[in-house]
């Protein structure tokens, strides 16, 4: 990431501290494995802002990189002049975060004290109060090469990744909403308030360009390849593997084509009937290659599921809230017929029919990725459209190691959630799906930061 710097003053503080804080803030982002922009420390005194005149000088500056950064880091090393930070970053248009330096005991004459434990309030105040919003974390004050600003910095990071890829992107809907659930509608036109372009597809269109496809395509055979050594393909038909392959490729073409950031696909119950295969694999393996893909048409689920990509990233999958794991009211199996990402796998998943389909329709479901989701610390959130809102939940739990009797079918995992039952009922109540989309690692302070930058409308499931 790339963080615009920012340095506030006080005439009548010590601003000598304003210089160790330019080299120490550099010092920390660089570490950090980030790059930054300042303003020429010529061109005010220290390259400091105090009064309007330098916030608007500070103002055009950043204009003048306006895309060139992710971030703004507003750095307070002494209680700093709000009217000139205002002005500075009032348009800067990305997250702004708030760092103040805290006060050294023995260090407390007037020559040494900073006083911004008090000034951060005074800056924060003002932001308020202009409606700018900006990002303030634990603890109140800290310094720049502390272990605690090194999480901060970490975290504001992930912060911009997702404010900054979701701020506007393109979702290609690929088929209409699956018949059967009515669980899965969206309002486009609220999305698109957003920013969230929804560009859709006929699925007839792609089974079209799928059976036009020659089996000896060039494209063709290297995506069978690929598939081949993604998963275990060696009890599916050649013949299914191919079409496979061909779906593949189309949807490659549609992201190419539309520029598309996230996926959502209608998987049933046409790709089995007329292609005789079900796309759960490609749908694994496009996640896996940072394409984030939801099935079933559920479209809200792929946009939790590309903001949990954009903070970790790493892989999201979509998933139903499947099935009670015995007695234990904090444990519940997370299951879908097998699009969960082969990195968020226990082990190679086996490519096998669908045996939904296969009951009544044998042959007719090849391309269901089996396993079992792999142990992990894991984030949860989802979303629906409503009243021209786009609403959404985010918590925690964790995937255990759990068994799973050998006999279920799909891709599933036990996943432990405190307080698990509370939370059900709340989702019930509070319109959500029987899907939710999951993340590694904990990410719910950060997306709940990122989606108030969004304004998206957050909807507490703790307590």
């Amino acid at each position: 990431m790339k963080f615009a710097l920012f340095f506030g003053n006080r005439g009548f503080m010590p601003a000598e501290l304003i210089a160790g804080a330019r080299a120490d803030m550099i010092k920390a982002v660089t570490d950090a494995g980030h790059e930054y922009i300042a303003m020429d420390e010529n061109a005010t005194r220290y390259g400091a802002v105090e009064t309007r005149e330098e916030g608007r000088l500070y103002h055009d500056w950043l204009k003048s990189h306006e895309g060139e950064y992710d971030g703004v880091i507003l750095c307070m090393p002494i209680f700093i002049d709000e009217n000139g930070a205002i002005t500075a970053l009032q348009d800067a248009g990305v997250p702004i975060l708030m760092q103040a330096y805290p006060d050294e005991i023995g260090k407390m004459d007037f020559k040494h004290r900073r006083d911004a434990y008090c000034g951060k309030f005074s800056v924060t105040d003002v932001f308020y109060q202009y409606k700018i919003p900006f990002t303030v974390f634990k603890p109140h004050v800290v310094h720049p090469l502390s272990d605690a600003f090194k999480q901060n910095l970490d975290d504001f990071a992930k912060i911009c990744r997702v404010v900054n890829g979701m701020k506007r992107f393109n979702l290609g809907c690929i088929g209409a909403r699956t018949t059967a659930f009515k669980t899965v509608r969206f309002d486009e036109v609220t999305l698109q308030r957003y920013g969230i372009n929804v560009e859709s597809f006929d699925l007839s269109e792609l089974i079209f360009k799928v059976n036009n496809k020659n089996d000896d395509d060039a494209v063709v055979l290297e995506k069978v390849k690929r598939l081949e050594n993604y998963a275990d393909f060696s009890k599916v038909p050649a013949k299914n593997k191919l079409t496979l392959a061909k779906i593949s490729v189309v949807i490659d073409e549609y992201i190419e084509e539309y520029k598309l950031d996230a996926v959502t696909l209608r998987c049933w119950n046409e790709m089995e009937t007329i292609l005789r295969v079900c796309p759960c694999v490609l749908i694994s393996e496009l996640n896996d290659r940072g394409i984030v893909c939801s099935c079933e048409i559920d479209l809200t689920s792929a946009i939790t599921m590309r903001a949990m990509a954009l903070a970790s990233e790493k892989p999201t999958a979509c998933l139903d809230w499947n099935n009670n794991y015995g007695d234990d009211e904090n444990k519940v199996i997370l299951f879908h017929c097998g699009p969960v990402a082969q990195s968020l796998m226990a082990g190679k998943g086996e490519v096998t029919e669908h045996k939904m389909f296969a009951k009544g329709d044998p042959g007719s479901g090849w391309g269901t990725n089996e396993g079992r989701i792999a142990p992990f610390e894991m984030t949860f959130s989802n979303g629906f459209t409503e009243n021209g809102k786009l609403k959404v939940y985010v918590s925690e739990g964790k995937f255990t190691d759990d068994p799973i009797e050998k006999a279920f079918f799909g891709c599933g995992g036990v996943a432990q959630i405190p307080d698990l039952q509370n939370k059900l009922i709340k989702l019930a109540k509070g319109g959500f799906k029987h899907h939710t989309t999951v993340g590694v690692g904990k990410m719910k302070s950060v997306l709940l930061e990122a989606f108030s930058y969004l304004g998206y409308e957050i909807v507490d499931i703790e307590g």
